[in-house]
């Protein structure tokens, strides 16, 4: 997967002008609890350059795209229902909300649709197809349009009918986001500006032993933080009191700190903030990880390793970042995410790389997304490409006639 095939199928290289374009994109966008009302928006908000361009070209723009999880279609709270009308706003344009995905009346009122209009589908997860990428559903997506685009990252290592399925029926191309997102991580995998640090947090170590393989191989130095840090304090030979970790990944875990093969140090913690109760108002207190106390959890990385990892960013000129050092919504435990955010965010000359979910998350509360290079749209896709695996929405559509 190279960035050549990229390029040939971004869709800026072929024409469009005119046509009716499905555009897959990512609105599964943060709700606040028990509403409708949308929480951040900076997803739709990044969607519209793409959505401009082929309104420019007029043509006619159905997106597609999914929201949460829902059981079934009845499921009223996951309907894009609140997405449409902030993304009319946005656009100071009317945006057609669609019943469905698929049928013949969805298809009579796109071909309807005057060119320069933007429809949004219903909920493609509430068709019990698109998990299983199912190809009936492949079919009836790809009769909705002339040309399908590509344009949610998030959902690249999925293949579904409407990221994997649909490229089989229908021209398919690269939209923006996904090509921005192709290029920045892949010059990162495999030309980086050194030295290049990546910090990993997470609550376990099985989630990223993958990734900490593969970037073992390629980056300068690997931070640990977050849960899974109990398991590498415990390879190491300490007492971790209460915390838990991962008694089947320990000598995974020890011989990726000790192999003389890789070219990454591993840096792991010195000191931690222990509390005596998994819960925002629970005792806490700093303790070197040779003296964890038997009744006390880990719930954050402590000031002197916090002072390491800040010292080792300044002196990256690379820096990847996915998963938090503590319990960053507790303030007594977010402190080590915000001084490493704040390290980052200082490293003017260098490239910055933000990827998954709650990293975002981390980095939009605390006003800094100007402050790094790119904050990646992908949370599984992104784990999914540091891994060094494919991803099956883009490989289709590199594959795609």
């Amino acid at each position: 997967m190279t960035k050549t095939n990229f390029n040939s199928k971004s869709i800026k290289r072929h024409d469009i002008k005119d046509k009716t374009v499905l555009v897959r994109v990512d609105y599964n966008v943060p709700m606040d609890p028990g509403t409708t009302n949308i929480a951040d928006d900076s997803r739709i908000l990044a969607s519209i350059p793409q959505i401009e361009y082929l309104l420019n070209r007029n043509c006619k723009v159905v997106l597609l795209s999914h929201l949460g999880r829902p059981d079934s279609s009845s499921d009223n709270e996951f309907s894009m229902m609140p997405i449409t009308t902030r993304l009319s706003e946005i656009l100071d344009k009317p945006v057609l909300q669609l019943p469905s995905c698929k049928g013949k009346d969805v298809e009579k009122q796109i071909n309807q649709s005057p060119h320069r209009s933007v429809s949004m589908l219903e909920n493609i997860r509430f068709e019990a197809g698109e998990r299983k990428n199912d190809q009936n559903l492949s079919r009836a997506l790809a009769n909705l349009a002339d040309v399908y685009i590509n344009d949610a990252f998030g959902v690249a290592h999925r293949a579904h009918a409407s990221t994997e399925g649909i490229t089989h029926y229908i021209p398919s191309y690269i939209g923006f986001l996904m090509q921005k997102e192709l290029d920045i991580l892949g010059k990162l995998m495999s030309n980086p500006v050194r030295p290049m640090t990546s910090i990993i947090g997470g609550a376990k170590a099985s989630d990223k032993m993958g990734v900490l393989r593969n970037l073992s191989k390629i980056v300068d130095t690997i931070i640990i933080g977050g849960g899974m840090a109990a398991t590498f304090i415990k390879a190491k030979g300490f007492g971790v009191g209460a915390s838990k970790y991962e008694d089947d990944r320990l000598s995974e875990v020890r011989d990726l700190m000790e192999n003389d093969r890789i070219r990454a140090e591993l840096i792991i913690p010195t000191d931690v903030i222990v509390a005596d109760r998994f819960h925002a108002d629970a005792n806490f207190e700093v303790t070197h990880v040779d003296s964890i106390p038997e009744n006390m959890i880990i719930l954050d990385v402590g000031p002197r390793t916090t002072e390491k990892y800040a010292a080792t960013i300044s002196e990256s000129s690379t820096v990847i970042w996915n998963g938090p050092m503590g319990v960053f919504e507790w303030k007594n435990f977010s402190s080590g995410t915000i001084n490493v955010a704040k390290a980052i965010a200082g490293l003017k000359d260098g490239t910055t790389v933000v990827g998954g979910g709650s990293t975002a998350d981390v980095v939009s509360k605390l006003n800094m997304n100007d402050d790094v290079t790119h904050v990646s749209t992908g949370g599984g896709a992104t784990l999914a490409y540091l891994e060094g695996k494919a991803l099956p929405a883009v490989e289709a559509i590199l594959k795609n006639d």
